[in-house]
């Protein structure tokens, strides 16, 4: 039986991607484009796909952009960490709503959704994670220490993060109580220019733009009995501070990429901050 919204007669999955003119949606737009029938909702076009532009905090005026759609790959937000709350409510958590709500209504089949790793960012605090994020490399032995897996509590560490934590949460009452698959990936650190070679923490957390659209594609290929999940999304880095094994195991994510020890302390490049 063919499939619907976007797989029927054997043709492409359609595949809409919020924030499709960011960072991240660009990555996936150029490594993934032949793959999927890919769209964007923003509040520019995109380039090289259909591009929907509205506002997430306008269920009505966003809401044609999820005609069709099998997949919404949900990356559009207030993406600084240290997000005031006023952006952080309509662009974040209204906009999150209005997305899963849109996909209910258009009768989208799952949603993958940009998390991050900020969700569990008050773990930074404690050792050994904060010896990692400082690069106090030589207190540590690698892959001797605990990693933060996602059994471990919900622990924002700002407004964004709880944005964060708040979308894994209405993701699970969706698929509960409207049949809406999601998927959360808390995402590291995809950085521009593709080194992260500035900072520890960017070594910790980086997640390379081969891997990141090598993890989505997963998630949108992933078979229809993944209902909901939750996994971390980082490279395959020597100072990690979270667990990807379960991306691994349940994704069958392989990083390509992975940083090492080597770093000379600077800021993000202009885009990242």
């Amino acid at each position: 039986m063919a499939e619907s919204n976007g797989n029927a007669n054997g043709g492409k999955r359609k595949v809409l991607i919020t924030g499709g003119a960011g960072l991240i949606g660009g990555i996936l737009i150029d490594r993934l484009g032949d793959r999927y029938e890919l769209s964007s909702l923003d509040l520019r076009e995109a380039d090289g796909v259909e591009s929907h532009v509205a506002s997430l905090d306008d269920l009505e005026a966003m809401q044609p952009a999820f005609a069709g759609v099998h997949t919404v790959v949900h990356l559009a937000a207030d993406r600084s960490a240290y997000a005031e709350w006023d952006s952080v409510l309509s662009n974040n958590l209204v906009g999150t709503y209005n997305v899963f709500e849109a996909s209910r209504r258009e009768g989208v089949k799952r949603v993958i959704f940009a998390s991050s790793n900020h969700a569990t960012g008050g773990n930074y605090l404690d050792e050994p994670w904060s010896l990692v994020g400082s690069g106090q490399f030589e207190k540590l032995e690698a892959g001797a220490y605990p990693l933060v897996d996602e059994d471990v509590m919900i622990r924002p560490d700002g407004f964004y993060g709880v944005s964060k934590a708040f979308g894994e949460a209405i993701g699970s009452y969706y698929n509960d109580y409207h049949e809406l698959s999601s998927i959360h990936l808390r995402i590291g650190w995809v950085i521009s220019t593709d080194d992260p070679s500035f900072s520890p923490f960017a070594l910790s957390l980086w997640l390379s733009h081969a891997d990141v659209a090598q993890i989505v594609r997963l998630c949108v290929d992933a078979p229809e009995t993944l209902r909901y999940g939750i996994y971390y999304a980082t490279s395959d880095n020597k100072w990690k501070i979270f667990d990807i094994s379960r991306a691994k195991a349940e994704l069958g994510f392989v990083p390509e990429d992975g940083s090492g020890d080597h770093f000379e302390e600077g800021p993000p490049p202009v885009r990242d901050r």
